[in-house]
């Protein structure tokens, strides 16, 4: 079977393979991890999808290859044959990523000076971590393989570092230390972000919209299963979830957003795969998809949305876990914004800023007057290409998003 270099991201076209852990005649299992690839948005490692016989690496160790291209053979058996002659390795004609390792690994060990010599054999990705954090790596115990440092282990110990301060002083996570003075060099996730929102604003012709929703109701079901929710799942019961599940009901009703231009027309999906913009720690985005949103109960998507963030930020996510998306939200509320315009996820058409919920003074109206009331509202822009619709399609399907926030029965959704 020929294994080929899989598609880690929509935009993305190539990647690095920075590891392989088997050798020809080696044997492997099916979902055994076969070998790792870095790309300007993930490094991940890669399965094998049957179990036989490495029977030919035809991609070396720090080569970029496209996209299909074919990487290695494995011949399906449970019995190793003679191991055929290794092909001759593919020439670097792109510039890999830096420091490649070809060192010989020692046995697996988390002490003394043997982490030190673990510590010399960093993946790209992980040196890359590791130097943006001011991290030792002789301090960072390596659970891969034969005692290899992997970009878990350096997310995991930062995040340890981190939970180590009193939760009332600790500080927001920042990226390498900024001195005033000093160029900080891009990394490969943040010069992707650049080039995919330099495209994107150069050839949509972006609408900002905005719409202002009255959240009493979803605050109402948070209060009153939020506590079991965190004691029995372990994490907070956010906004984004309600927002997430009102999104996927409005664009069933307004398919033309739920779409893609292709060419002089506009695809719409049948589908309805929502991406949630995930930070990396200030240091670029990745765009993991809840796929099926309608087919899926609130506390699905709450528990999906969640594994996606976490696993995104550990470098976990699968590759097909970022494909396929049809509308994008970015959730910026949590640090208080006010409004964001958000830039369109090409090739979609437009794309949701979920911002800052805070209490108001509102007037609500009734049939003996009118009165005010301090209610929890929040603020839904969308940014639409206004190439694919108008203004009043995008304010459509605004006012049924908020219509469903606002009126809605949350706490029966969370027990469904």
């Amino acid at each position: 079977m020929d294994i080929i270099m899989p598609q880690l991201g929509e935009t993305v076209t190539e990647g690095v393979v920075t590891k392989w852990y088997k050798k020809v005649g080696d044997t492997v299992k099916a979902d055994e991890t076969l070998f790792d690839v870095e790309t300007d948005k993930v490094s991940t490692e890669i399965p094998s999808p049957v179990a036989g016989v490495v029977a030919e690496i035809v991609v070396a160790e720090g080569v970029t290859a496209k996209v299909g291209v074919r990487l290695a053979v494995i011949r399906e058996s449970g019995v190793a044959k003679t191991a055929a002659p290794a092909a001759t390795p593919v020439k670097q004609a792109v510039a890999a990523s830096p420091a490649a390792s070809t060192a010989t690994t020692p046995s697996r060990t988390n002490t003394g000076s043997q982490r030190v010599n673990a510590a010399d054999r960093l993946s790209p990705v992980v040196r890359r971590l590791v130097a943006e954090h001011s991290l030792n790596p002789a301090d960072i115990a390596g659970t891969g393989r034969d005692g290899r440092i992997t970009r878990e282990d350096v997310t995991g110990f930062i995040a340890q570092r981190s939970t180590a301060i009193p939760a009332a002083t600790a500080p927001r996570p920042v990226p390498a230390p900024a001195v005033p003075g000093q160029t900080v060099a891009f990394t490969a996730v943040r010069k992707r972000v650049a080039e995919n929102m330099a495209k994107s604003w150069s050839v949509s012709p972006h609408v900002l919209q905005v719409v202002e929703a009255d959240f009493s109701r979803v605050d109402l079901a948070r209060k009153a299963h939020g506590a079991e929710w965190k004691r029995r799942e372990g994490f907070a019961l956010t906004y984004l979830p309600f927002i997430v599940r009102a999104v996927s009901i409005a664009l069933g009703k307004f398919p033309k957003l739920n779409a893609s231009l292709q060419g002089e027309g506009l695809a719409l999906h049948r589908r309805i795969n929502i991406g949630i913009a995930v930070d990396l720690n200030f240091d670029g985005l990745l765009v993991p998809v809840v796929k099926d949103v309608p087919a899926k109960s609130l506390p699905q998507i709450a528990k999906e949305i969640n594994d996606l963030a976490q696993r995104a930020r550990a470098g976990k996510l699968r590759p097909d876990e970022m494909t396929e998306g049809t509308y994008t939200i970015t959730n910026n509320g949590a640090f208080g914004t006010v409004i964001t315009a958000p830039i369109i996820n090409q090739p979609q058409v437009a794309i949701l800023s979920a911002d800052g919920i805070r209490k108001k003074a509102v007037v609500i109206e009734g049939e003996d007057g009118d009165s005010i009331a301090i209610r929890p509202v929040g603020v839904l822009a969308q940014s639409f290409d206004h190439r694919a619709l108008d203004g009043s399609y995008s304010a459509a399907f605004l006012a049924e998003v908020k219509n469903v926030i606002e009126t809605r029965d949350w706490a029966q959704a969370l027990s469904a």
